[in-house]
């Protein structure tokens, strides 16, 4: 079965500077051979808002805006994918937002589901389906911080065939790189956490980030992890065939035994 090098950046982006940030961040990338490299949330604009008109300032065009030329500009030179955060603006609405970028440009966008704190104020809740993307032999699915919180988000990737997650992250909460760790072993499928370090302080409040980002393989087991405060790309070797292979006993395929008419609690509307 076919393999996919895949890496994460991680790294402190400074509020604001979005083209010293991207800069840094493929300045770091280019340290790591990777078919495709996850970089954080909201990696190009920083984090802590204080004003709607900051995010209307460093919100982006998907298509046309800062992100996706320095991205795809890279993805060019170095043939692989990448996928980063960014602030998207459509239509008149910001959305905290995913790219996967290519060759080609951008191949796809995820608007995050489940928005975190302040980030309600900022942004509309995402509004796109959940999809499943082919970055050369993998299928890839896009997820965002806060996401880790909501197990059906993985497993929805998984049911429609997800190899591996890439997710961009801005972390507070110690225990989410753990979580993580369960997505994968419950899911069995590899997860790229690319986390952000450090600490944001502005008007709009004042947030710590844990760093630790992460690529865990389908048992669960960490194969790559930075520390809390480095500036750092890794990157490992995902054998496909592992995320493929459902089977957890000779018997026992992982999604068989499901009983899907029994989980209808999930949709059937919101709780407190």
């Amino acid at each position: 079965m076919p393999t996919l090098r895949v890496a994460f950046v991680q790294g402190r982006p400074r509020f604001g500077r979005a083209a010293e940030n991207l800069e840094r961040g493929l300045a770091l990338a280019a340290g790591v051979e990777a078919g495709l490299v996850v970089l954080p949330e909201l990696w190009s604009s920083g984090y802590v808002f204080s004003s709607h008109r900051e995010v209307a300032e460093l919100s982006e065009d998907a298509a046309t805006g800062a992100t996706a030329r320095a991205l795809t500009g890279a993805a060019r030179r170095e043939g692989r994918y990448y996928v980063a955060g960014f602030a998207e603006r459509h239509r008149g609405r910001f959305y905290n937002s995913a790219m996967l970028v290519g060759r080609s440009g951008v191949r796809a966008v995820y608007r995050k589901l489940h928005l975190f704190e302040r980030e309600q104020d900022w942004f509309s809740p995402g509004d796109l389906p959940l999809e499943v993307h082919r970055v050369g032999p993998a299928r890839v699915g896009l997820l965002i911080c806060f996401d880790w919180r909501f197990p059906e988000v993985a497993r929805a990737l998984a049911l429609m065939g997800a190899d591996l997650l890439a997710h961009p992250s801005n972390l507070v909460f110690a225990n989410a790189q753990e979580a993580m760790r369960t997505r994968s072993l419950e899911n069995r499928v590899f997860a790229v956490t690319a986390n952000r370090t450090g600490e944001e302080a502005r008007q709009g409040g004042k947030v710590r980030f844990t760093g630790r980002s992460q690529i865990v393989d389908p048992d669960g087991h960490v194969a790559a992890r930075a520390g809390v405060r480095e500036a750092v790309a890794r990157a490992v070797d995902c054998d496909l065939a592992l995320a493929r292979d459902k089977r957890l006993t000779r018997r026992t395929y992982l999604f068989r035994p499901r009983r899907p008419e029994f989980y209808r609690a999930l949709t059937a509307g919101r709780s407190r």
